[in-house]
């Protein structure tokens, strides 16, 4: 009987056994973590020097009770808060906007003011802590709101640490948050660029994501090409812009999924890191800081299931252990229960655990890149590495990311892989456990986190207050500087800060741009 092929997700063919002879010819030399270009890490001792960055990604409902999640959350070891926004503030809607009629605090917090973003980080101490927020076309409003807020309460602007996500393209590919057309998103984000590098130093500028083309359905040699890909394209806009590459460039991160196919997505990693070092050195790079790619990564969504949602908690774990052997620097672990709705406090709890018992039980932290040398992981990483950058090929011949996106091919790439992979879990050649073999007919009764429709009320009634009590002589003339500074060419970002600064709203800002730029059609 012949034995079935084995391949990864990726279609890569899996070997029965490997031995020396797999072994890619360059890894003759002697490649140490902490060197060019960087395949086993970017620093040398890794994680006895200093732990990845332990996140736990919340918010919803109103930004009273996310407050109340993030103190629980740093109550419990998290290291740095990771925000997530509703729907509405995604793309640029106030909450008593029509159009946000049944999403307001639904997948994350409902922010439209200055007022909201003073709740939601109470007694929190923007200095000590580092805030990643998960927001791309609205994400020079919310960067705007974070540092009126820092601004008021009298916080240095350069101490300020976090990421802020500011990934148009992938909204494109993937995702369906943007609003502007790509030529003026890309405008936006060159100004964050430049604004941060002129006055946050310590901010993470973009996350370059690979996340949500992950959890579209792309492959995993596909999440690395086509993130490489925004990366290269929002590198080269910003040198058209006149901005110095060994400046922006150490402010660039990245955001990666992690699946379940363990030697795989290690691979991933540790190719995309090798692969953007040797991108950011052709497009004349010479910093070391600028070379490396650093990463967040959040464990796959995707990849949990509504079917006996517990067994979620060793999907994560397998995630877990891919990512930290990957070499992450900061990571959050999805709750078991995401499958069915918002985590709850519990499912948060355990899914942080699952983190602090990998990096203090499990050994793996103990020395830099434990996989190095091994016949598999070497072999595979060069051969995902091949595979990612013919597609990365590909989109420069088509002239670069944004070509390729408004011609559909990632679009329709990742397609054809989310429909092949649905193709292989209905003829059982691929096994989920739970879902197409296992399964039970017993029930799990798992509490469901729910948000209260009321939420909108609330909001609406918060901002009818602001606006009777704030100068609206004042609101006019900052969103007109706000227009006159977005139909020019100066930078967007000191007239936004003004507009907030003065309780001008989330929606406003929005739509003055909106009526300049328009709105992108697909």
């Amino acid at each position: 009987m012949q034995e079935a092929e084995k391949k990864t997700d990726s279609g890569i063919e899996i070997k029965k056994v490997y031995t020396c002879n797999d072994l890619p010819t360059h890894l003759n030399e002697t490649l140490l973590p902490g060197e060019f270009p960087y395949t086993r890490g970017v620093q040398s001792d890794m994680y006895r020097g200093k732990l990845w960055t332990m996140r736990q990604y919340a918010g919803f409902s109103t930004a009273e009770e996310s407050n109340k999640r993030y103190h629980f959350l740093l109550s419990q070891g998290v290291m740095g808060l990771s925000v997530a926004f509703d729907l509405p503030t995604q793309i640029g809607y106030d909450a008593d906007h029509s159009l946000a009629e049944g999403e307001v605090g639904k997948v994350g917090v409902s922010i439209c003011s200055i007022e909201d973003m003073e709740i939601l980080f109470k007694d929190i101490p923007l200095d000590k802590i580092s805030t990643s927020m998960t927001i791309n076309s609205t994400g020079f409003i919310l960067l705007a709101l974070y540092i009126a807020l820092a601004k008021k309460r009298g916080i240095d602007l350069k101490q300020l640490a976090g990421t802020i996500q500011n990934d148009i393209l992938k909204e494109y590919a993937a995702r369906g948050t943007y609003i502007y057309p790509p030529k003026h998103s890309m405008r936006i984000i060159t100004d964050i660029f430049e604004y941060c590098g002129q006055h946050l130093p310590k901010w993470n500028s973009i996350s370059i994501s690979g996340y949500h083309i992950r959890e579209a359905g792309s492959t995993a040699v596909q999440e690395v090409a086509f993130t490489l890909s925004n990366g290269k394209a929002y590198v080269k806009a910003a040198i058209e812009k006149g901005l110095d590459i060994n400046v922006f460039g150490k402010r660039l991160s990245f955001f990666f999924n992690a699946h379940n196919n363990l030697f795989e997505e290690v691979a991933k990693f540790r190719a995309a890191r090798k692969m953007w070092a040797i991108i950011m050195k052709d497009l004349g790079a010479t910093d070391e800081k600028a070379l490396m790619l650093r990463f967040h990564t959040q464990t796959g969504g995707a990849t949990l299931t509504a079917q006996q949602p517990l067994n979620n908690i060793s999907r994560v774990t397998i995630q877990t252990i891919a990512a930290v052997l990957g070499g992450t620097q900061s990571l959050h672990t999805n709750g078991f229960d995401e499958a069915l709705g918002l985590p709850t406090q519990e499912a948060a709890s355990i899914a942080l655990r699952t983190q602090q018992i990998v990096a203090n039980e499990s050994g793996i932290t103990d020395t830099a890149d434990p996989l190095a040398g091994s016949y598999f992981i070497e072999s595979l990483t060069n051969e995902l590495e091949q595979k990612a950058l013919a597609l990365i090929n590909q989109i420069d011949e088509m002239g670069g990311a944004v070509s390729s996106i408004e011609n559909g091919f990632m679009q329709n790439k990742i397609a054809e892989s989310a429909y092949a992979y649905q193709k292989a879990i209905e003829s059982k050649e691929k096994i989920i456990v739970g879902v197409n073999q296992f399964e039970s007919t017993s029930t799990t009764n798992i509490p469901v986190f729910q948000i209260d429709e009321s939420i909108r009320i609330q909001q609406i009634e918060k901002l009818k207050a602001l606006k009777n009590t704030r100068d609206n002589i004042k609101v006019v003339a900052c969103l007109a500087a706000v227009k006159n500074a977005a139909a020019g060419t100066e930078n967007i970002m000191p007239s936004v800060i003004d507009a907030i600064e003065n309780y001008c709203t989330l929606g406003e800002i929005a739509d003055v741009l909106r009526g300049i730029y328009g709105e992108y059609q697909a």
